[in-house]
């Protein structure tokens, strides 16, 4: 166990929970690496954890998901944490969790060429590293070769903001990003900054009760697969004639109940990439794809 932080004093959030959502705790908490899970006697349930510096980033988590917090005192939790070795995607990007200015220029210079994106690890979702965001990441660099600049894209539970900066970066116009944690929205707003890629709109939304403004040429939805089955009537309000969709955040053992959902809203998915546990795929309109 790596836990971050300089001081002699932390705080702790933990919560209960069945061993049926341990791969949501993962992914909800992944990049974070001050998250703990412990598998309890039985192999039935988990205690999750996540250590924080201040009690207010571990009373947060606690207003989110419920559970308690406790403070630590008088513990060694200065382990060092090895940032892991940074993503390369395509020819277009190299995604790092690295935030020392020293060591970012010194990347630029290693990997001339392409542009460094960088996203420190945050309690938000979604550094790059993971099978979910790094395959979308490569859809959507795909997707922005086809098509001519500014385009409009929206970022549909945006986490850390990676995927509406990467859109910007490869020539997106209008780009629309929401997410239901506040936390999240706060995190992609200043990853933005940090990674120069203003104009990012950003929202706190529950897509699940929200009503597009607009339509957008590009729609990228990493989601859990549960709550994208429910989404897909609003997904669809939100993808223009001609648009690409990204999906992802779906378990394998979950993908064909979503693709049927999504069929029944006129939406296909003909590119598919599994990668361990997690599947992303990518498509639009059935009736613009069959042409």
């Amino acid at each position: 166990m790596s836990i971050v932080t300089n001081s002699p004093v932390m705080w702790v959030w933990e919560k209960l929970s069945g061993a049926q959502w341990m791969d949501a705790w993962e992914e909800r908490f992944h990049g974070n690496p001050n998250l703990v899970v412990h598998v309890l006697k039985g192999g039935k349930s988990l205690r999750v954890e996540v250590f924080c510096e201040t009690g207010k980033d571990a009373e947060a988590i606690r207003e989110r998901f419920g559970g308690r917090v406790r403070e630590l005192k008088n513990a060694d939790w200065q382990k060092p944490y090895q940032i892991p070795p940074p993503l390369k995607i395509r020819e277009r990007f190299v995604v790092t969790q690295e935030d020392d200015a020293g060591k970012l220029k010194a990347m630029r210079d290693t990997f001339a060429g392409r542009e460094v994106i960088s996203i420190p690890p945050e309690m938000a979702f979604g550094t790059g590293d993971h099978a979910t965001t790094s395959t979308c990441l490569r859809f959507l660099v795909d997707i922005a070769g086809k098509r001519e600049p500014g385009w409009s894209c929206a970022d549909l539970g945006c986490g850390t903001g990676v995927l509406a900066i990467a859109a910007k970066k490869l020539g997106a116009g209008e780009i629309f990003a929401c997410d239901y944690d506040p936390f999240a929205v706060e995190v992609t707003e200043r990853n933005a900054v940090r990674n120069e890629s203003p104009g990012i709109r950003t929202e706190e939304v529950n897509i699940l009760g929200w009503t597009p403004p607009r339509t957008y040429d590009v729609v990228l939805a990493n989601i859990f697969s549960k709550v994208l089955i429910q989404a897909f009537p609003v997904i669809a309000k939100t993808l223009a004639p001609g648009g690409s969709l990204v999906l992802s955040g779906i378990l394998a053992t979950q993908a064909w109940e979503v693709f049927e959902a999504a069929a029944g809203h006129g939406l296909g998915f003909p590119k598919v990439v599994k990668k361990g546990k997690w599947v992303t795929a990518q498509g639009g309109w059935m009736h613009d794809l069959k042409e």
